[in-house]
């Protein structure tokens, strides 16, 4: 496990590649701080036009572990959260968390919205495997029409 462990972060290291850069704004992005993770993705791919694939898996890694670190961060806050419910908006907006379960993580990806609604599918103490898996395919799904958008209107090499 150890050697594995090794190889993978050697593997992610390399300053050649870029690929732990992105991972950790990937990872970043998704939690509450207000940072977008496209730009390097797209930078990273443009400079390296091979790496598409493994940029897109990297990013989509580091934006699912970052949106499970929200529903972490959101499952713990439920106790200072319960002070602030009771308003009609809130109220509708867990009645629809509610309904969707887990699914509603699909939309980890917007922006704006995608990141809060993962520590709020914490919080309602959804089950975070499903969770993670919908964040993953969500975001995996913004990579990968993100970057085609962005290779289709800027074409050609560095």
């Amino acid at each position: 496990m150890e050697l594995w462990l090794n190889q993978l972060l050697q593997w992610l290291a390399l300053p050649e590649h870029g690929l732990s850069t992105v991972f950790v704004v990937a990872f970043i992005s998704a939690t509450l701080l207000p940072l977008g993770s496209e730009p390097a993705v797209f930078g990273l791919i443009k400079l390296n036009p091979d790496l598409f694939w493994h940029a897109i898996v990297v990013a989509t890694a580091g934006n699912t572990l970052g949106g499970v670190l929200s529903w972490w961060m959101g499952r713990g806050s439920r106790k200072v959260l319960n002070r602030w419910s009771g308003s009609t908006n809130h109220m509708r907006a867990l009645v629809w968390l509610e309904k969707l379960g887990p699914k509603a993580c699909l939309l980890s990806w917007l922006p704006g919205v995608g990141d809060p609604l993962c520590a709020v599918a914490g919080w309602l103490k959804m089950p975070l495997w499903p969770c993670t898996l919908y964040m993953a395919v969500g975001k995996l799904t913004r990579y990968l029409m993100m970057t085609s958008v962005l290779l289709w209107v800027f074409p050609g090499h560095v």
